[in-house]
């Protein structure tokens, strides 16, 4: 369908298909019902006409008994296999989209970061609920209800030629401007439907790009500038509903048109051959009205449903487009250790996040293990891109890092990530328990050693005066929380972690100077025996680290320890000491 959107895609309907199969038993129970049901279905019209022709009028009063006896079994039967047929469509759509979901988040999670750098969040979010609940439908309402109804339209044509050809010719005489009309609102409905999935994208996109940034909107006074935006999109997703809406307020009654007209010529006729004894029976001219409606309802409902089976293909190949996307981190190390001793090596490399736009260039540095190294720079000079190559977040074109004299490749992801722990300055937190949020939800990490942790880190005083302590209900992202409360919960997570290598990304930038005191004895705690990674601002963090990194432009221009940085005069570290640390540093 990527080639081209009015071309139905058999290989993307084969894909679609494939991932029903761990329910095929379902599925063909599915397919057995539509086959059954279609002869059923022709089979209540076909008694009611015996009974007028053969029992009513030859007053075969126990004969009628016994065929209106037989149409209501049949009506009970056909109930209940209409009832086992449509819940196990909706059964087998709602099963195969659950699977999907699981399996789009799981891969969401293995992607590369730079993944998310590119795609909207809104659009990730759209592809995994809108577009896979789409999905459902191609189970529900798509391919086994097309052929149901295929195969009922073969069968109430064949049962009405058996009956009178004459009639049934008569009847389709309005056929061709069916045809047409069901031609055209599928074409038009089809481009509608591509118009709304579109706009819904855009509105989920907007929406929670706008919710996530609402404080900034309203820092600047942009609720009106934005508003407008959205009364823009707003319109055009409406207009584009409006315009599917249309098209079926069209379509439905120029169908009941066309079948009216078909029904009252058949009766015309009819009526007429009856008269005249022609061959027409008065019992085929009870049940061809029924014939009519049952050939009509599938032809009217067709069109629709295949639209929907269009959509629903079409929503595949979007979430398909999702998990065909090979960014993942390449995992094939089979190193575990359960301790590392923290030896980081950094051996020439070269690292840019789009083409050769060289973020850092020819980096080496050792950090020998249990020490502390700092690294400051300008903004842009790579500081926290170590951080993210470090934890292969992204992956380096040049050179080699080493972890105990170990390539990062030859590590197994989940075990180096398991003994590497990083501090952010934009604390993110989950809505959800303060535990939870310590604990990420980790069943081997007990309620002690998370108040033993706090307690170590200086925070279980503050915690213990929320509503309920440990079980205190986080607001999303901690929006009830001071940034420094924040702080301090990350901090926790990081030590009941037990991690071997601590990275602090600007951990105190943002928390008042009274907080600062507590978040400092929690670093050091922290760092403690551990080797560490700070990018800091601050001179309090800074000095005390056993080595220095100056960044600039991706380059290292100087490292060693702060009294050995300072003594050079016309060093970088000595130029940002005197710009920014001046005022903090004590009397000598």
């Amino acid at each position: 369908m990527s080639k081209d959107k009015n071309k139905f895609d058999l290989f993307l309907f084969g894909r679609v298909l494939a991932l029903a199969r761990p329910y095929k038993l379902i599925f063909a129970t599915a397919g057995v019902l539509a086959v059954v049901l279609a002869p059923l279905g022709i089979a209540r019209p076909y008694l009611i006409q015996r009974m007028v022709d053969d029992y009513i009028f030859v007053g075969d009063i126990p004969g009628l008994t016994r065929i209106a006896m037989l149409i209501l079994i049949v009506l009970l039967v056909e109930s209940v296999l209409r009832y086992v047929f449509i819940f196990s469509t909706r059964w087998l759509g709602q099963s195969v989209i659950r699977d999907l979901r699981v399996r789009v988040f799981q891969h969401l999670t293995s992607l590369k970061l730079q993944y998310f750098d590119r795609t909207a969040i809104g659009t990730a979010t759209t592809r995994t609920i809108n577009d896979i609940e789409t999905i459902n439908t191609v189970f529900s309402q798509g391919i086994i209800t097309i052929i149901a109804d295929l195969l009922s339209l073969v069968a109430v044509l064949g049962i009405m030629f058996y009956t009178s050809w004459k009639l049934t010719l008569i009847c389709l005489v309005t056929m061709p401007f069916l045809m047409i009309a069901t031609y055209v609102f599928k074409e038009k409905v089809k481009k509608s439907f591509q118009q709304v999935r579109t706009q819904i994208q855009r509105m989920n996109a907007f929406l929670q790009e706008r919710i996530t940034g609402m404080r900034i909107v309203q820092i600047f006074n942009a609720e009106g500038a934005e508003m407008k935006r959205f009364r823009t999109i707003n319109r055009e997703y409406t207009k584009a509903n409006l315009d599917a809406i249309l098209y079926y307020a069209v379509f439905f009654p120029v169908v009941d048109i066309i079948a009216a007209a078909s029904l009252g010529l058949m009766v015309w006729w009819g009526a007429q051959d009856v008269i005249r004894a022609g061959g027409v029976t008065l019992g085929a001219l009870v049940a061809f009205p029924i014939y009519l409606n049952m050939l009509f309802r599938p032809i009217r409902m067709l069109a629709d449903k295949f639209n929907t089976l269009q959509m629903g293909l079409v929503a595949a190949e979007r979430v398909f487009d999702v998990l065909d996307t090979d960014e993942q981190i390449e995992d094939k190390g089979t190193l575990k250790k359960e301790k590392l001793k923290g030896l980081v090596e950094f051996d020439k490399v070269w690292f840019a996040y789009i083409d050769e736009d060289w973020i850092l260039k020819d980096l080496s540095f050792t950090i020998e293990p249990g020490k502390t190294m700092a690294i400051i720079g300008s903004t842009g000079s790579g500081k926290t891109t170590i951080i993210n190559i470090l934890n292969r977040f992204y992956e380096i074109q040049k050179g080699a890092i080493r972890i105990d004299g170990e390539p990062l490749p030859m590590y197994n992801l989940e075990a180096l990530r398991q003994r590497i722990a990083i501090v952010l300055q934009d604390v993110f937190l989950f809505g959800g328990s303060v535990f939870e949020n310590i604990t990420l939800r980790n069943d081997n990490i007990t309620r002690e050693q998370v108040i033993e942790a706090a307690k170590m880190i200086g925070a279980h005083p503050f915690i213990e005066k929320l509503p309920g302590g440990y079980d205190y209900q986080v607001m999303e992202r901690g929006a009830t929380l001071s940034m420094g409360q924040r702080q301090l919960i990350s901090f926790v997570r990081a030590l009941v972690f037990d991690p071997d290598i601590l990275i602090l990304d600007e951990a105190t930038s943002s928390v008042d100077p009274e907080t600062e005191s507590v978040i400092q004895y929690a670093i050091e705690t922290l760092i403690k025996k551990r080797t560490s990674i700070i990018i800091a601002h601050r001179l309090s963090t800074i000095r005390h680290a056993d080595n220095i990194l100056v960044l600039e432009k991706g380059k290292k221009v100087e490292f060693g320890p702060h009294e050995e940085l300072l003594k050079n005069e016309n060093g970088r570290y000595r130029e940002l000491y005197e710009m920014q640390f001046l005022q903090e540093a004590e009397p000598s």
